[in-house]
């Protein structure tokens, strides 16, 4: 797996270490990472189910109306 070199505040780091528990600055960055793509994931599946019903009703023939 490709790795990436970034530098980050020490602060935000830290902050993240403690709230998520960790003890170290990788996981900390990669939990912080991977909660937020299933976060994206997770939205994506219920607007998918939303719009898949906004759909499903405009599709429908609607009664001639007047």
């Amino acid at each position: 797996m490709a790795k990436v070199n970034i530098s980050l505040d020490a602060e935000l780091v830290v902050e993240v270490m403690v709230l998520a528990g960790v003890g170290s600055p990788q996981d900390a960055v990669e939990a912080v990472v991977r909660d937020y793509i299933a976060r994206g994931h997770r939205t994506e599946t219920r607007t998918e189910f939303k719009d898949r019903g906004l759909r499903e009703t405009d599709a429908r023939p609607q009664e001639p109306q007047g």
